[in-house]
C-alpha cells in the first residue's frame, strides 16, 4: 500500500513532463505577427541601392498590422537575426508567411531569404543581395516569369562550393490582390510540399532530378571533354541518289504560268476608256500657290461607264497554270549507307559525382526580404518557422482565414456592384494549369508571348474561351512546326541559290520595324501639299 502511494506521485510527475515537453515542442521556432513596430528588432539595410521605405501599416480593411513596401520602383531590404539557428536537418520544418499585394503585381517579389550563418564580421545593416541564403521562397513575378520560388543553396561537399538548385515547374502567384498564405514543408524523408492558402500545389523530392534544375545529385557519368568526332563521321541519314539522272522531259526553265489562250475577251468590254478619271466635281483651292505646290491636278475617281461594263482598258489574256510546268529538278533522296547516326562524345565517370541520402541544409540564422518591385502596396505578415505541420495548419486558421474569408465577400460584393464577375474559380484554375503549362521546357521560346496572352486574359476575364483559343492556336503552332518544320520531302544536300524557300512568317517585332522603315521612308517625301489635294 505504501508503495503504490510512492508510485502515484512519480507517475503524476511524468505526465506533467511529458505534457510540458509536448507544449513546447509545439511552440513556433520564430513567429512574427508585426502587432507592434518592426523598428528596433528588424534591421533596415543601410546599402545605398536599398532606397525604399518600409512602413509598419494595416492591411487595408482590416486591424491587422503587416510590414508594408510602400513606394514604386524601388529596392528594399530589411532583415532579422534569430535568437538561435534554427536546424533543417532533423525533422519536419515548415517555412510558413502572408503577403498581400494590395496593388497587385505586375513586375516584382514578395519572397522571403532564410539567411544561413553569416561570415564573421557580417552586421544586419550589411544585409544585401550578395548574403548568402539557405532557402528563398516566394512569389515572384515580372515578365514571363510567374512562379513562386523555392531554390535551396546547397552545398557541394567534394567542390566546397554552395550551388542554387530551383525546383522545378513551381506553381503561379495568385493574380487577385487578397492576402495569400505561403507555407513550404520540408519533411526528413527528403519531400518537399509548397502549399498556397493551405492547399498543396506542388510536392517534389530533394534528391530527384525531375523535381530541382540542377539536380542536387550529379550525374555519374559526363560526356568527355577531350572526346572528338572522326572526321570521317556521317550523320547524314539520307542523301540524294548518286546514280539518279534528270528526265530528258524535264524542262527546268518552263514557266509556272501562261496564257489562257483558250480565253475570249468579254463582250462589251471598253478598250478606250481608262479605270479612273478626273473628279468633274473638284475644283482648284483658292489658296494653291503653283509656283510652290506646283501643277494642280483634279483627284481621280472610279470610271462610272467601267462599273456597267465588264472591265475598261487594254484587255488581257489571263494566265493559267502550266501543265508542262515541272520545276528544278532534283535527285530522289535515298538511305546513306554510309550513315553512323548522330555522334556523341563517350560517357566518363564525373569526377564531382557524390551520393546523397539527404541534403545538407544549412541552419536559418536569419530571416531577410530582399526584393526589387514596381509595385507598392506589397504587405508582409505573420512570418512562421514550426517543427509541427499541425502548429502552421492553426495560424493559418487562427491568423489568415478570417482576413482571407472578409476579404472574398469584399470582392465579391464590389463584383457584383461593378457589373463584373471577375474570375471565377474554374478560370483561376484554367490561368493556373496554362502558367504551369507555359514553364514546360520545349515551348522557352514562346513563354514570353504565352504569357502575355495569360496576362491580357487575367484583366479580361470575360475574354477566358477567346484566350483558351488563342493558346490551343499557338500549340497547333508549335505542334505542326515541330513535326513538319517547313522541310520538304525530297531536297538536294546542298540546294543552288536561286532555289525558291517559304520563307518564314514575320514576328511582331520585324512588322514592327518593317512599319517603322515605311514610315521614315515616307517622311523623307517632299513635305508640300500633293497636286491633287482638293
Amino acid at each position: 500500500m505504501m508503495g503504490g502511494r510512492r508510485i502515484a506521485p512519480l507517475l503524476a510527475l511524468v505526465l506533467i513532463a511529458c505534457l510540458a515537453f509536448q507544449l513546447h515542442a509545439s511552440d513556433p521556432l520564430f513567429y512574427e505577427s508585426f502587432d507592434e513596430s518592426f523598428e528596433g528588432r528588424w534591421i533596415v539595410s543601410n546599402k545605398d541601392d536599398y532606397q525604399g521605405i518600409w512602413k509598419h501599416s494595416k492591411s487595408e480593411g482590416h486591424e491587422d498590422y503587416g510590414l508594408l513596401v510602400s513606394d514604386k520602383a524601388r529596392k528594399y531590404a530589411i532583415v532579422k537575426e534569430l535568437d538561435e539557428p534554427v536546424k533543417l536537418k532533423d525533422g519536419t520544418i515548415v517555412l510558413q508567411f502572408e503577403t498581400r499585394l494590395q496593388n497587385g503585381l505586375e513586375c516584382g517579389g514578395a519572397y522571403i531569404k532564410y539567411l544561413r550563418p553569416q561570415d564573421a564580421g557580417w552586421v544586419p545593416k550589411e544585409f544585401d543581395n550578395e548574403s548568402p541564403y539557405s532557402i528563398m521562397f516566394g512569389p515572384d513575378k515580372c515578365g514571363s516569369t510567374n512562379k513562386v520560388h523555392f531554390i535551396l543553396n546547397h552545398k557541394n561537399p567534394k567542390t566546397g562550393k554552395f550551388v542554387e538548385h530551383h525546383l522545378k515547374y513551381p506553381p503561379s502567384v495568385p493574380s487577385d490582390k487578397l492576402t495569400h498564405v505561403y507555407t513550404a514543408i520540408l519533411k526528413p524523408n527528403n519531400e518537399l510540399q509548397i502549399l498556397i492558402d493551405g492547399e498543396e500545389k506542388k510536392k517534389a523530392n530533394f534528391l530527384s532530378a525531375d523535381d530541382f534544375e540542377p539536380a542536387l545529385i550529379p550525374p555519374e557519368t559526363i560526356p568527355d571533354p577531350d572526346d572528338k568526332k572522326p572526321e570521317d563521321w556521317d550523320e547524314r541519314a539520307k542523301i540524294p541518289d548518286p546514280d539518279a539522272v534528270k528526265p530528258e522531259d524535264w524542262d527546268e526553265d518552263a514557266p509556272m504560268e501562261i496564257e489562257d489562250e483558250d480565253a475570249v475577251k468579254p463582250e462589251g468590254w471598253l478598250d478606250d476608256e481608262p479605270e479612273d478619271i478626273d473628279d468633274p466635281e473638284a475644283t482648284k483651292p483658292e489658296d494653291w500657290d503653283d509656283d510652290e505646290d506646283g501643277e494642280w491636278e483634279a483627284p481621280k475617281i472610279d470610271n462610272p461607264k467601267c462599273e456597267e461594263a465588264p472591265g475598261c482598258g487594254e484587255w488581257k489574256r489571263p494566265t493559267k497554270r502550266n501543265p508542262a510546268y515541272k520545276g528544278k529538278w532534283y535527285a530522289p533522296m535515298i538511305d546513306n549507307p554510309s550513315y553512323k547516326g548522330i555522334w556523341k562524345p563517350q560517357q566518363i565517370p564525373n569526377p564531382d559525382y557524390f551520393e546523397l541520402d539527404k541534403p545538407d541544409f544549412e541552419p536559418i540564422a536569419a530571416i531577410g526580404i530582399e526584393i526589387w518591385t514596381m509595385q507598392d502596396g506589397i504587405l508582409f505578415d505573420n512570418i512562421l518557422i514550426a517543427s509541427d505541420e499541425k502548429k502552421a495548419e492553426s495560424y493559418r486558421d487562427e491568423k489568415w482565414k478570417p482576413k482571407y474569408t472578409s476579404e472574398k465577400e469584399k470582392q465579391k460584393a464590389d463584383d457584383a456592384a461593378s457589373g463584373s464577375d471577375g474570375l471565377s474559380s474554374f478560370q483561376k484554375k484554367v490561368f493556373d494549369v496554362l502558367y504551369k503549362v507555359a514553364n514546360i521546357p520545349f515551348l522557352e521560346a514562346y513563354k514570353i508571348k504565352i504569357i502575355d496572352v495569360l496576362e491580357k486574359g487575367e484583366k479580361q476575364p470575360n475574354l477566358t474561351i477567346g484566350i483558351l483559343v488563342s493558346i490551343v492556336v499557338v500549340f497547333l503552332t508549335i505542334i505542326f512546326k515541330i513535326l513538319f518544320g517547313g522541310k520538304r520531302a525530297v531536297a538536294p544536300a546542298n540546294p543552288p541559290s536561286e532555289t525558291k524557300t517559304v520563307d518564314a512568317p514575320e514576328s511582331s517585332e520585324g512588322k514592327e520595324e518593317t512599319e517603322k522603315e515605311e514610315k521614315e521612308d515616307g517622311a523623307a517625301a517632299r513635305p508640300r501639299r500633293p497636286r491633287r489635294e482638293t
